[in-house]
């Protein structure tokens, strides 16, 4: 903090004129793009980290707590912004990344060795380090955070997402697709290839054109929306703890459907199911119990469970 904007503190000035007052007196620091200002909740610092990408690459991205957001772009070059905030400039100088390329091999990782300080009763400030990813649109990817939000968009590869708290959405993504959270919901949008999502507390939602498929939360719904075009290049299961199962299918899905609601819940199913078990499926009905039937032609085997909850398979 410079000292005008000591200056102004010391006078009391209100909140939001000292956040103005000191982004337009912030020092930018002329080292390798990096910069710092203070806003009205904590001490920023910015830095980059640029490799070349001229091969497709394997990248290793992890941060001990905040969000990651990639996104492809058209430049044969993968970009990682950190952004570390902490309560002060002490707090932050605790933040450190290491950054590493050898071959296709990129790793970035941003670790913290101080500790949570208490700033008031029952408050507390813990750092953290954002990472803002670019990449080409074909990449593998390696993501972890001990605590936040992972979000990607628009990249296809082998991906491998993981956030111990925290949510992560996936839109447009394609390959080998994993997806894992600690305590959160899961969002994945328009995907395809091989997709297989876990939570261990929270909702699931898949859309696209899986091949394989494979979901599990220990408690939350789970709502599938299966475009036209998919055909199971393998077996898919689908579980919740706790929840409802919605499976919306598209006119002419062929599977073997086995539909198990629990000992309380009901199935639900607007197709036809040939050679029906367990209970009278003829379209449109609803039966408590057990299910399992042929969809179309069948084929490889669509397993939709739940501990206590209604499944639901539906037409669009």
């Amino acid at each position: 903090m410079n000292l005008r904007s000591k200056y102004l503190v010391r006078m009391g000035m209100p909140t939001s004129k000292l956040t103005y007052a000191v982004l337009v007196g912030a020092t930018v620091i002329a080292s390798a793009g990096c910069r710092m200002n203070v806003d009205s909740q904590a001490f920023i610092e910015r830095e980059e980290k640029r490799f070349p990408a001229t091969s497709l690459v394997d990248l290793n991205v992890s941060t001990f707590d905040g969000s990651v957001e990639i996104r492809s772009w058209d430049r044969a070059e993968v970009l990682v912004e950190v952004e570390k905030r902490g309560q002060d400039k002490d707090a932050v100088s605790k933040i450190s990344v290491t950054s590493d390329q050898k071959g296709n091999q990129i790793t970035v990782d941003a670790n913290h060795a101080g500790r949570t300080v208490m700033i008031g009763i029952g408050r507390f400030t813990s750092p953290s380090a954002r990472l803002i990813v670019s990449v080409p649109r074909k990449c593998n990817i390696t993501a972890r955070t001990g605590d936040g939000s992972i979000t990607l968009d628009r990249v296809e590869g082998k991906l491998d997402l993981r956030s111990g708290d925290g949510s992560i959405k996936v839109i447009e993504g394609k390959g080998d697709v994993l997806v894992e959270s600690g305590d959160g919901s899961v969002t994945l949008d328009d995907v395809s290839g091989h997709v297989e999502a876990r939570t261990s507390d929270g909702s699931v939602r898949v859309s696209g054109t899986p091949g394989a498929l494979r979901v599990r939360t220990g408690d939350g719904s789970v709502t599938l929306r299966i475009r036209d075009g998919a055909a199971m290049t393998d077996d898919w299961m689908i579980d919740t703890g706790d929840g409802s199962v919605t499976a919306e299918l598209p006119s002419g899905f062929n599977a073997m459907i086995e539909a198990d609601p629990g000992s309380d819940g009901r199935v639900r199913s607007d197709f036809m199911l040939s050679n029906a078990t367990g209970a009278n499926i003829t379209g449109r009905s609803r039966e408590k119990g057990p299910v399992s039937g042929q969809l179309g032609t069948g084929g490889k085997r669509l397993t939709l469970r739940t501990g206590d909850g209604t499944i639901r398979i539906t037409n669009y």
